[in-house]
Parts: C-alpha cells; sequence; structure tokens
C-alpha cells in the first residue's frame, strides 16, 4: 500500500515538473485551492473571509465605540459599512470614521430620548473587485437610557442574623452601571453582602454593623444619579419564633447560552431559615459544582447557562418549625449555530447547483442567502429547497461569485459563505461531481482531443407534451447515422428568458429524453447538441413547445369556522375558494371525533351546516373540500372545536356508607361512568333524609373530592342518602336511596374492642358455620369482626366481616380437618382480644347435621342461618389494564331488580400470584361494582355475596377477568455485563426481567455508547427478540469504557431504560489475535485495508493520482509486473506444497504417538492454552480446504442501519457459514451484504472482499475416547490414547476440549476437513475431529470470528481475494513467534514428524520465497 501511494506521488511530481506546477505537497497544503491537468488550467477558489466580526455592544453616552472588523484576501479588501441596512458616508462624518483595519471608531455616541442616531444594527461589507462581496453578521449597539428608578430602597428592619433586601430597580440596560453606599461612604460587596442582577442589594447574615443609611446610585457618565436613602436596622434575636416568609421569591428569566442566571431567594423568621434548592424536583447538588453557586441568604447562581439547564427551579427556606416553597422557570436560548456550512462549488454554464446549508438554534433560526452582498429574492431559477438549501436552476456567467447563508433568531444572527465559479465548457470540473449538483446535471465534459465533431441532431420533435413535462426524440446527426457512441445535451428555457438549463441522456445512443418540472401554459425553447470523444457538435434548430394548461381544481375554502351550538351539535361555515376555473358544484364536510380514526362526511350544498347528533363535551375536528367540474380540490386544514358541556348523564357509582358515630355518617363513592360525564365534574350534590320522615330532604354540595362527612345527625335514627354529579349546567341523575342507622349513644374508640361473648362453630364436610355475640361492653365502638382459620393455626387465613354480622359461614375447607379458628372484634385503633374455637371438618361420607359444641364453652344456641341465596350470573367485564367492571343479578329481587330494602352486596376478588394473596373486598348497593387499582395483565377471580340485615347468603360462583397488558413500567433489573474468557473484544451482557413486566415480554433493545451523555438516539442498538436474558456484543473496541442500557418490550410498547452500567474492555488482545501482527505494505496491524472513512469515494476512471490526474503508463507496467510476479510465486508455492504432500510418512504409528504426545501432554496447558502462540511462518495446513464467502442470511427483518460503526473494522463485514444443522443469530443491526453485494461496496471504498485462511495460533488439545461418539466430553487430567486405531476408521471419535468453551463463535470461511493432504508444520498430524457445534449464545458480529471449538482451536484471517475473480495481490498476515518457552514445548511436541534438517531446509527455502515477494512489492 505504501509503495503504491508512493509510485502515485512520484508520478504526480513529475507530472507538475513538465508543466512547471509547485510539488504536490505544497498544492495540497494550501486550503481551498486545486489545479487540474485537463487540458487547460483551472481557476483556483480564492479565500476571502472575515477574520473579525462585529458584535453586540452596550454603551452609555458620550463614550467612544469601536465596532470591529477585518477581511482577509489575497488581494485587500475594500470595507464599508452598513446602518440599519443602508450605507454610512464617513468621508464627511466627523464622529464616524473607518480605522485601517476596517473597524468602525463612533466618537462621543448621541443619544437623546428624541435622537437617537447611533444605536442600531451594523455590519460589515468586504468588497474586493472581480472576485465578489461578502457581508458580515449584523452587530446591535444598544445605547443606555436615561438614569431612571423604578423603585427606591425603602427604610427596614431585620433581625441579627436574617438577611435583608434593598430595592434600587432600574432600566436592564442601566444595571451594570449601579453601585450602592452605606452612610455616604462607598459599600464593600463581598459573599455575604452582593448585588443582583437587576441592581437590588441583599444582606444575609446580618449583623450590627450593616444598620445605616443605604442609597444606589446610577454612574452611567455625567452627572450621577442618587436614590432616595434608605435606613436599615438591626434588630436582636426575638425570644418567639416568628412565622417564615419570603422577602424576594425567584422569577422566571429567559437567558441565552453563555450568560449567567441569578434566582434571588431572601427568606426571614425566627429561628433563621436556611434554603435548598430543587431543579424539576430533583435536589440540586451545588457543593463541588462550578457552575451552580449558592449565595450567601439562599440565592442561586448559574454561571455559563447551557441548554441543559432549562427546568423549573424552587427555592425551599425551612427553618425546624416550617417549611415554605417558591419557584420560578429557567428557560435557555441558543444563538445560531452552522451544522453544515456551504461548500465551494465548480460548475458549467446551463447547469443546475444546489448550496447546502444547515443551522441550529433555539429559537428556530430563518435563513437568508446573499450573493456578492445582495439579498437572494426567490424566484423561477433561484429556490430555497429542504428549508434552507440554495438551488440555482440554469447557470449563467454572472451567477459567479460569493454565496452566503445567514442565520438569525431573537438571540443572534451567523454566516457562512461559499464561492462559485463558472468554467468555460472545454474544461472538466476539477472532481468528481460534488453532492452540490442535481442528478440531472453530474456528468461532466472530459478533456477534449482533436477530431471531428458531430454534426447537428436531425428531426428534434416534441413526442408527449403535458401540463409540467415534454418528451423529445431525435434522429441521429448526418455525421454519424449510427450513433452509437454520442451522447446527448438538451438545452432548454422559456420562451424570452436568457438562461439556459440543460438535461442530459442516461447512456449512449439514447434519442429521446423527459423534460419535467416545467410550468403550464408556458412556451419553452428546446435545442439538442450531440457530443463524441472530441467535444460538442452544432446544435439542432430550436424548438418551440407550449406545455398543456393545467385542469384546476378549487383551492382550499377560506376561513372555516366551527362552533358549538348546543351540547350535540357543531356549526361550522366557510366561504368560497378563491381558486378554481370551474363553477363550485357543492362541498363535502368532513368530521371525525378526536381520538379516533373513522371520519364521517356528509355533502353540502352552502356555505354553512350544523351537525346533530354528537357526543357531549367531547372535541371534533372539522375540515372542507370544495367540488368542481373537474374534481375534489384541496382540503381545508382541520378545526378542532369541542362540543358544549351538559349534566351528567348517568349518577355516581358504588355509593357507601359508614356510620362513625352516634351523628355522623361518612360517604363513600366514585364519579359517573367515563362518557357520561358530559362536562367537567365540578362538585357532588348529596341529599339525606330520615326514613320516617322522607318529605323532610336536606341538601348538601361538597367539591369534586369522592366522599363526604355528613354531621349533626340525631342518635340512632336511620338516614337515606343519595348523591348526584353537577357541572356548570347544573345535576345529573341521583343514585338510589341508600340507608344507614346512626349509634344510639356515642360509643369509645380511644382503645381497641374487648373480646366477643360468645363463638359457635358448627362444622360440615367442606365448611364451618361460625357465629358470635358481640362483646358484653357495647360503650366501645366495633368496626367489624376479623375471623382467623386454619389447619393447626388459626392464622393462614383472615375474613373480616361487617359490624352487623353475627355469623359467617367459611368455605372451602377439607373434610375430615382439624381447623382452628379466631375471632376477634376490631375498630380504627386495632384488633381487641381473640377467642378461640376448634372444630373438625365432616368427613365425605358424613352428611348429618349434628351440632359440636366445645367442651367449656358458654352454649349460644345457632341461629337458624336461613341464609339468603347467592347473587348469580355474576360477570367480569375487562375496561382497562387496571380496572374491571362486576355485574351480578339477585334472584331475590323482583324481576325488575329493582332494590327497595337495605341490603349491600359484597365484592371480593384476589389473585393467585403470588399464592398466599389475599382477598379484597369492597361494599356496593347497586349491582354492578367498578374494581380499580389491579395489576395489567394479571388474572384476578370474583365472587359476590349479598347481605340484608342480619342474613348473608353463601358466595357466588367465581368469575374471572385478565386485566389488559401495558408497557412495563419498570426496567429490567440486575444488567451485568462481564468479557468473555478468551474474548477480550466480545462481552455478554446479562439480565433479568422487569419487576413490572405488565405482560408477555416480546423482546429487548441494548443500548451502548462510549459516551453516556450522548442523545438516547446516537447510542448504538441490538435487539433481542423473544425472553432471552442473555446477548452477546462482539468486535468492541479495546480498553475502552462502554455504557450499556436495557429496555423492555411487550405488546404495548417499550418500557423505560434501566440505568446505564459502564464496562470497560480488557486492554490485552486474546491469544487469537496475534500482538505482533505486521501487513507487507502500510495497511497498518493485522490484514485490513486502509480506513479512507465511509464517505470515501474512489476518483473516476480508476487511479487517479492525489490531484486527479490519471494513472501513468508507468504504474499500469509497474501494476501488470506486479500480478504477473505474483501469479508465478503462487505456482512455486503450490509446487512446494504438492512436494511436502507426496513426502507425508504414511507411519500409522508416528500419527498415533504424535497423538498420543499432543492429548497426554494437553493438561500441561490446561491452564494457560489460551496464551500459545506459533511460531513465525508456521502455517497449519492440517486439514485445510478455501470456500468461496457463503451468501448470508436474510437479516432480522425488525433490524434496521445503525449508522455507528464499532471500530474501524466495522468497514467490511464478513459473514462465514458451515453446515446447514448450524443455526446463527445475527441480531446486528448493520445488515449483511451478499458477496455480490459486499464486492461491489468494497469496490467503492477501495477494499476487496476477502476469504478466510486459518492459521494455527496453538496447538489443539484433544481429549481421544475408543469408541466412536459425537457426544461432547470436557477434557480431563488423566487422558487415555487408542495406540492402534486407525485414523480414517474413526471419524467423529475424537473431541475438542474447549468445544463448550467458545461455542457462541462464528465459523471459519476456511473449513476444516478430515481428508486433506497437506501436512502441518507446526503440529504434530492429529486424527479428525468429528464434534458439533452448537452456539451457546446468539452473537452479534461485525467482523465475523472464527469458532474455537474446532480441532483447529484458533484461526487467524488473512485477506487472499475472492476465488474464481481475478484480484490485485492483497497482503498477508504473519503471525509472530511464541514465547520461548512454548516456542521449544511445541517444537519438542513435533519430533516425532519430521527430521531437523527436513524442516531447516523447508522453513530456509520458504524464507527465500518471502523475501523475493517482499523485494517485488518495495520496489
Amino acid at each position: 500500500m505504501a509503495a503504491g501511494r508512493a509510485r502515485r506521488l512520484l508520478g504526480s511530481l513529475w507530472i507538475a515538473l513538465l508543466l512547471g506546477q509547485p510539488d504536490p505537497a505544497g498544492a495540497a497544503a494550501r486550503s481551498g485551492s486545486q489545479s487540474l491537468l485537463t487540458g487547460s488550467l483551472v481557476r483556483t477558489f480564492t479565500p476571502f473571509y472575515f477574520l473579525v466580526e462585529p458584535m453586540d455592544i452596550l454603551s452609555v453616552r458620550g463614550a467612544s465605540v469601536i465596532m470591529n472588523c477585518s477581511a482577509y484576501c489575497e488581494t485587500s479588501p475594500k470595507i464599508e459599512w452598513k446602518k440599519d441596512g443602508t450605507f454610512l458616508n464617513l468621508v464627511s462624518d466627523d464622529r464616524r470614521q473607518l480605522l485601517p483595519d476596517g473597524s468602525l471608531l463612533i466618537n462621543s455616541v448621541v443619544h437623546s430620548k428624541h435622537n437617537k442616531p447611533d444605536e442600531g444594527y451594523y455590519q460589515c461589507v468586504a468588497t474586493v473587485e472581480s472576485l465578489g462581496t461578502i457581508v458580515s453578521r449584523t452587530a446591535k449597539l444598544t445605547v443606555a437610557g436615561l438614569p431612571r428608578f423604578t423603585s427606591q430602597p425603602e427604610s427596614s428592619s431585620v433581625y441579627k442574623g436574617n438577611s435583608a433586601i434593598l430595592n434600587c430597580e432600574v432600566n436592564v440596560d442601566l444595571a451594570p452601571f449601579v453601585r450602592w453606599e452605606q452612610d455616604r461612604q462607598p459599600l464593600f460587596l463581598d459573599d455575604r453582602v452582593f448585588k443582583l442582577p437587576s441592581g437590588a442589594l441583599i444582606i444575609s447574615n446580618a449583623t450590627d454593623t450593616d444598620g445605616g443609611l443605604y442609597r444606589c446610585i446610577i454612574e452611567s457618565g455625567g452627572t450621577p444619579k442618587y436614590s432616595d436613602e434608605a435606613e436599615l436596622k438591626i434588630l436582636p434575636d426575638p425570644e418567639v419564633p416568628q412565622n417564615l416568609m419570603f422577602v424576594r421569591q425567584p422569577s422566571s428569566l429567559t437567558k441565552v447560552t453563555g450568560q449567567s442566571a441569578v434566582f434571588p431567594c431572601v427568606a426571614v423568621g425566627f429561628p433563621t431559615p436556611y434554603i435548598r434548592w430543587t431543579r424539576n424536583e430533583e435536589e440540586l447538588i451545588t457543593e463541588g459544582y462550578e457552575r451552580f453557586l449558592l449565595l450567601a441568604g439562599g440565592s442561586l447562581e448559574i454561571s455559563d447557562v447551557m441548554e441543559e439547564d432549562v427546568g423549573t427551579y424552587t427555592c425551599i427556606a425551612d427553618n425546624g418549625n416550617e417549611t415554605i416553597e417558591a419557584q420560578a422557570e429557567l428557560t435557555v436560548q441558543v444563538p445560531p449555530e452552522f451544522l453544515k456550512r456551504p461548500a465551494n462549488i465548480y460548475a458549467h454554464e446551463s447547469m443546475d447547483i444546489v448550496f447546502e446549508c444547515e443551522v441550529t438554534g433555539k429559537p428556530t433560526p430563518t435563513v437568508k442567502w446573499v450573493k456578492n452582498g445582495d439579498m437572494v429574492i426567490p424566484s423561477d431559477y433561484f429556490k430555497i429547497v429542504k428549508e434552507h438549501n440554495l438551488q440555482v436552476l440554469g447557470l449563467v456567467k454572472s451567477d459567479e461569485g460569493f454565496y452566503q447563508c445567514i442565520a438569525e433568531n431573537d438571540v443572534g444572527n451567523a454566516q457562512a459563505g461559499a464561492q462559485l465559479i463558472i468554467l468555460d465548457l472545454d474544461v472538466a470540473i476539477p472532481t468528481l461531481p460534488p453532492t452540490s449538483l442535481t442528478s440531472a446535471t453530474n456528468d461532466h465534459l472530459a478533456p477534449a482531443t482533436t477530431g471531428p465533431l458531430p454534426s447537428a441532431p436531425r428531426d428534434v420533435v416534441a413526442t408527449l407534451v403535458s401540463t409540467r413535462f415534454i418528451r423529445l426524440t431525435w434522429r441521429t446527426p448526418v455525421s454519424d447515422p449510427q450513433g452509437d457512441n454520442l451522447t446527448y445535451s438538451i438545452f432548454y428555457t422559456k420562451e424570452g428568458i436568457n438562461r439556459e438549463r440543460v438535461e442530459n441522456t442516461s447512456r449512449p445512443g439514447e434519442t429521446q429524453v423527459t423534460i419535467q418540472n416545467l410550468m403550464p401554459e408556458t412556451v419553452y425553447v428546446f435545442r439538442v447538441v450531440a457530443q463524441n470523444k472530441h467535444g460538442p457538435g452544432e446544435s439542432s434548430v430550436p424548438l418551440k413547445v407550449a406545455t398543456q394548461p393545467e385542469v384546476q381544481l378549487p383551492g382550499p375554502a377560506p376561513n372555516i369556522r366551527a362552533y358549538a351550538s348546543s351540547p350535540t351539535s357543531v356549526s361550522v361555515t366557510w366561504e368560497t375558494p378563491l381558486s378554481g376555473n370551474g363553477e363550485i358544484q357543492n362541498y363535502k364536510l368532513y368530521y371525525m371525533e378526536k381520538g379516533q380514526d373513522t371520519e364521517q362526511d356528509v355533502d353540502v350544498g352552502g356555505l354553512s351546516y350544523t351537525i346533530n347528533g354528537l357526543k357531549k363535551y367531547t372535541e371534533y375536528s372539522f375540515r372542507v373540500v370544495a367540488y368542481n367540474k373537474h374534481g375534489p380540490g384541496v382540503s381545508t386544514q382541520d378545526v378542532v372545536v369541542r362540543t358544549l358541556s351538559d349534566v351528567p348523564s348517568a349518577p355516581p357509582q358504588n355509593l357507601t356508607l359508614e356510620v362513625r358515630n352516634s351523628k355522623s355518617i361518612m360517604l363513600h363513592w366514585q364519579p359517573p361512568p367515563p362518557g357520561t360525564h358530559s362536562g367537567q365534574i365540578t362538585g357532588y350534590k348529596i341529599r339525606y333524609r330520615k326514613v320516617s320522615r322522607k318529605s323532610d330532604v336536606t341538601e348538601s354540595i361538597g367539591g369534586t373530592q369522592l366522599f363526604q362527612l355528613i354531621e349533626g345527625l340525631e342518635r340512632g335514627t336511620e338516614y337515606s342518602f343519595r348523591v348526584a354529579a353537577l357541572t356548570v349546567n347544573g345535576t345529573g341523575p341521583a343514585t338510589d336511596w341508600v340507608s344507614a342507622e346512626t349509634f344510639e349513644s356515642d360509643l369509645d374508640e380511644t382503645r381497641v374492642p374487648e373480646v366477643p361473648s360468645s363463638l359457635h362453630v358448627r362444622p360440615l364436610v367442606t365448611s364451618i358455620v361460625v357465629s358470635w355475640t358481640p362483646p358484653e361492653n357495647q360503650n366501645i365502638v366495633v368496626r367489624g369482626y376479623a375471623i382467623g382459620y386454619g389447619i393447626g393455626s388459626p392464622h393462614a387465613q383472615t375474613i373480616k366481616v361487617d359490624y352487623k354480622q353475627r355469623y359467617y359461614t367459611i368455605e372451602n375447607l377439607d373434610p375430615s380437618s382439624h381447623y382452628v379458628i379466631t375471632l376477634k372484634a376490631f375498630n380504627n385503633v386495632g384488633e381487641g382480644i381473640p377467642l378461640y374455637e376448634s372444630a373438625v371438618t365432616r368427613p365425605h361420607s358424613d352428611t348429618s347435621e349434628v351440632d359440636l359444641f366445645v367442651i367449656n364453652a358458654p352454649y349460644t344456641p345457632v341461629p337458624d342461618p336461613s341464609p339468603m341465596m347467592p347473587p348469580v350470573g355474576v360477570q367480569a367485564s375487562i375496561l382497562s389494564h387496571d380496572t374491571i367492571r362486576i355485574t351480578w343479578a339477585d334472584n331475590s329481587l323482583p324481576k325488575n331488580q329493582k332494590i327497595t330494602d337495605a341490603r349491600y352486596y359484597t365484592v371480593r376478588w384476589k389473585t393467585n400470584i403470588p399464592a398466599n394473596t389475599k382477598y379484597k373486598t369492597a361494599n356496593a348497593t347497586t349491582l354492578s361494582y367498578l374494581v380499580t387499582g389491579l395489576k395489567p395483565n394479571t388474572l384476578y377471580e370474583f365472587s359476590v355475596m349479598v347481605t340484608k340485615g342480619r342474613r348473608s347468603s353463601t358466595w357466588s360462583m367465581t368469575a374471572h377477568g385478565t386485566t389488559f397488558e401495558l408497557v412495563p413500567t419498570s426496567p429490567p433489573k440486575d444488567v451485568t455485563v462481564v468479557s468473555k474468557e478468551g474474548k477480550p473484544r466480545t462481552i455478554i451482557v446479562n439480565w433479568q426481567p422487569p419487576s413490572e413486566a405488565n405482560g408477555k415480554i416480546t423482546g429487548y433493545i441494548i443500548y451502548y455508547s462510549t459516551d453516556v451523555n450522548a442523545e438516547i438516539h446516537d447510542w448504538v442498538i441490538e435487539p433481542v427478540v423473544g425472553n432471552r436474558l442473555t446477548h452477546q456484543i462482539q468486535e468492541l473496541t479495546l480498553d475502552t469504557p462502554y455504557y450499556f442500557k436495557i429496555q423492555a418490550r411487550n405488546s404495548k410498547g417499550m418500557g423505560p431504560m434501566s440505568e446505564a452500567v459502564q464496562f470497560r474492555t480488557p486492554k490485552a488482545e486474546s491469544s487469537d489475535k496475534m500482538p505482533n501482527d505486521q501487513a507487507s505494505g502500510s495497511a497498518g496491524r493485522g490484514s485490513r485495508p486502509v480506513d479512507v472513512g465511509p464517505d470515501y469515494k474512489p476518483p473516476l476512471g480508476g487511479s487517479n493520482s492525489p490531484h486527479g490526474s490519471p494513472t501513468s503508463p508507468l504504474d499500469s507496467n509497474m501494476l501488470l509486473v506486479i500480478i504477473v510476479s505474483v501469479g508465478v510465486i503462487t505456482i512455486v508455492i503450490v509446487v512446494i506444497v504438492a512436494v511436502f504432500c507426496t513426502r507425508r510418512t504414511t507411519s500409522h504409528q508416528k500419527k498415533k504417538r504424535a497423538a498420543c504426545k499432543s492429548v497426554n501432554g494437553s493438561h500441561k496447558y490446561k491452564g494457560n492454552s489460551k496464551d500459545v502462540k506459533p511460531p513465525d511462518l508456521w502455517i497449519h495446513h492440517e486439514r485445510l480446504e478455501l470456500k468461496p464467502i457463503d451468501k448470508s442470511p436474510d437479516p432480522n427483518p425488525i433490524m434496521t442501519d445503525t449508522p455507528i460503526p464499532r471500530n474501524s473494522q466495522d468497514i467490511t463485514p464478513v459473514d462465514n457459514s458451515m453446515d446447514s444443522n448450524i443455526h446463527q443469530r445475527r441480531n446486528s443491526y448493520r445488515g449483511h451484504e451478499s458477496e455480490d453485494s459486499m464486492s461491489t461496496l468494497a469496490g467503492r471504498r477501495g477494499m476487496r472482499p476477502k476469504m478466510m485462511m486459518p492459521f494455527d495460533s496453538q496447538p489443539p488439545q484433544q481429549s481421544v475416547r475408543n469408541t466412536p461418539s459425537t457426544d461432547t466430553m470436557p477434557a480431563s487430567s488423566s487422558q487415555t490414547c487408542a495406540d492402534h486405531q486407525d485414523p480414517e476408521s474413526t471419524t467423529g471419535s475424537y473431541l475438542a476440549n474447549a468445544q463448550e468453551e467458545d461455542s457462541a463463535q462464528n465459523l471459519p470461511t476456511a473449513h476444516v476437513r478430515p481428508s486433506h493432504p497437506l501436512k502441518s508444520f507446526a503440529v504434530p498430524a492429529v486424527p479428525p475431529a468429528g464434534s458439533t457445534y452448537d452456539p451457546a449464545l446468539p452473537s452479534t458480529p461485525l467482523l465475523t470470528q472464527q469458532a474455537s471449538n474446532h480441532p483447529v482451536h484458533s484461526v487467524k484471517t488473512a485477506s487472499i481475494g475472492t476465488l474464481g475473480r481475478t484480484r490485485p495481490p492483497m497482503p498477508v498476515v504473519v503471525p509472530s513467534a511464541p514465547d520461548v518457552q512454548e516456542t521449544t514445548r511445541m517444537l519438542e511436541d513435533s519430533e516425532s514428524n519430521y527430521e531437523p534438517d527436513e524442516l531447516t531446509k523447508e522453513m530456509a527455502h520458504l524464507e527465500g520465497l518471502m523475501k523475493d515477494l517482499n523485494a517485488i512489492t518495495t520496489a
């Protein structure tokens, strides 16, 4: 490679000397200029740019100001100045003058209320005659106004140790000129006493010396202006705590990047408060952070503001007794910055070009273009494309000059320019067509040679004329009737316009072209010019063609308006479209509910329409399309309107009552069902009455909370309640009446209830009926009873029932089992003393109903349960990921299912995951209940029971429902990254599923980057399909810190990312990457070609010199000699290898001894076998077979290309594959290329596709078994050897002991087969292995690795070209020698196969061949 570059450089020097040009190195060093040797000299780009541009300045009256400006060009430029877009006449100006370097000096700035001649926007203009003009950025000169106070300091007092603030608010322009005095003496500012940017003074930790008279002064030139004096008194510490309050709160700020921001925050109180800050509700650490500084008193200063500082800042004052907060927003603006600057362009006349310009900023900048100092006005030939780029169509000579892209937003502006040079037609464009040339004109002329030129093409006609395109055809010129080698250029322009555009035919011999992007109903003039290898010929006779008029469809209807006329109707109005050459026939009004995807339409004859039957208080979008005789026109923009609100259409849900005491009852309910609110719920109306006096109804209106405590009730009285929802329109329907009775007396709830007075159990086969009586002390509140039961222990299950209940049936028990039962009364304080009983359930065969009485228990008769019928038809309707509606029917109710008594229903539910989950219960007074707060994607079982007075039913049949899935709400857990043993460039990522998967995990995405602060879209991503919890990533850069994040996905989407996990790859390469790898030439380390970057494109026409000159004949001859020499040497090497093959020993006994020696010695290398390296020039040919690169499998369809390569080896990925039973998953985001596409890519990048040739990096280590088998067996320290086993008959009986260790690696392209006759230079002959490959982990190779579970443990790849194709020679990697001890050990192992003299002779011969090859390639 180095030799090739040297030859090209010498060739370029030789040509340059012939033409009297400077040396290429010097030419290359000149920025922006290039010389091309294409028949005549090419004009070079002239460096012309600003060294210094003016900046924004704040000045005061009477001061002198300098606006800096300096421009560079080889010819000294002329500098002029513009103010507010108008050139300044500096010749007759006595106050403003131009300095020698181009800067503008303004003496004694003038500024008054009505005369501000100096304030404004200034711009520097630099001009070089016959070259062009450039303009600088605009700079604003601001003059501070007259001194004026908007607020002045006021007398105040402050407790010692607290903070005080003295206001002195002035204009923002004058704030820098404010200073303070204490007792008429200048005040020294420090960390404790400081001035805010607004001019106000803050004194923190006040002391007695801070007392005195204060005033502020504005010194902006001229006479200082003094404020009123204010006295500050320092008070001693108060003896009693003082309320905490802010005397100055932070206010929201807008800053430009690089500026400083100060959030004042001053609080007073006793004890003295402590100030801390949060940003976006996260604690802000100011200690040890350079940019965030906590000023004395608690104010926060942010220096060098950055875009990521945006957020809500909260000042929190705390003095131990109370805490107060104040918030402010920080908004950051960014001046325009160029992401892509315009580039210089060479072009020919009639070409189309594009100057590219990409900018960023906040607010988003606007872009305008300037040519030679004048604004570019968009027209048919100057167009702004892709928002910021300038396209110039049909170039003419006058378009030459300097073009500048000027970006501007509210906080700044910037400019960047480029030069356009238009070459003569006989001068070729210097380099490959740059990206700024459009596809229609990227063909350029080759150097003209002498010879006959073609005559004019004949019979140019327009065969197809449309509104916006024309197809032209013609016949070949008379001078060349065949015309196979002719290309054609079609020049066209609007009639009366002298700016021609050109379109070239796509291939030689083509005699037709389609000209597109024309204007309708416009006359164009076309002419055709033929071109052969000598240059362009005569032009055809101009042809005038008029495009057809375009059918005009109606434009969008203007002024479309929509307004809600009622809760269910919207009126839409619009006006007649302004465009269209046909009468409007009708309109179509489209409307759609917001959030839906189904659009409805209605035909309208007029200019308004009212749509009825809409949903209440719902957003709809509307648009209108006008129709004429040609069809539908352009749609209007969508207008969105919400229908009016109305009273709710359904009552609240699940109203329940809880008696608190003798005078109050707590109500709980849930809102009306979604879709029935008909507006914003503003509150709830509660109506209640005594059951005995139904006419006396009391109303209470509450807020939007879902509970209300009704107080002031009478003792021992039954009340009925109902609740209705309110909107601004009124009251909706109310719930049914629900009743509850207050207590007879105010009971005590300061202690737990006493023990129940009795407990009785009645066992059945699978249930036990439990009955009890309340505690004897009736003066303590009992809110319910807790029943515990279990086999041998009462703590296995617990059920809570209402305080009114006196019996309960425990269901689903095991027959013939001994249960212990406990009963406790409870209230809001806690649970009381338990009462214990035990019972044995009946056996299956026992159907008797004999009561079981417990000895020593007072006898309590069991009340006849006469249980109510349980609810039937229980159904679970899944509404969302956390909500299920339970409905049921009650057969004990009338047919209309109307509840008229005081019964209530208890709904219970649970999930079986985890297994010991307890039931949750809720009471309802209607035949449905909305269960909320459930877990996503979880199966729940529900059952219902009814209670009326002291009677209850058993639980109903269960209903089941599984909540909908939700995106994972927690990231994958326990993310770990480990290096793969022996493969430092390969890592294995392991993790655990997220705690809250909320559904079936369908895959994961691994993000990794070397920059933890990079935008997430800049991280490399690796998809993992399915629910696997491990993944392998290959070919990472050594000794580099990587950061990894993982997110899980299910059918609903992606979950949150895990925290970044850092992992640094090891420093040392593994044993299969030789540390001393060297390639001949200059390819660098390994056999990888020189990395010229992904954007490199080879010069057109083969191998060009650095300056674009064609390859010299000398280079071609030299290349031919090298190719022939390499071919001859290759043949000689093959002959020598064949000689080796014929001299290979046929003694099986020798092979057996060699194999045994290798096997028995393998345990010696077990600990460090990966460090063994072969000696120089030892190439292991044992069982070697070359095989063309297989087509890679189709990439996973969910993967996309990742534009970030992991390292420099990512340029040419090589895919390897072996037998069809080996399945390898390639999860790389880089798509895999086939052999053909890869060779095309390689040609485009100056690289070649690779074949992989394995070179041994360590001797094989094998375990040998006497019986043929393909089962894997780990190598052990005690190994046996088959002494009399024929190697050809034992295929499959030998196993690689490292098979499991590296089984996930990809297989080499060069396969090892048991039938190859070549000998091994490196190790003794070993019987072939029949082991199978089973990749343990999926891998993502960027450059495919080799499988080490092959008997050849590690292979080294070398590029030797693709078989069957003519390729120039590539450098071959020669492995380096191992350490002396290991080399000696390997030589000892190989004694049994070769004699020393024989080996020495062959090695010497091979070294001689290599020296000859090196001599030829370096010549």
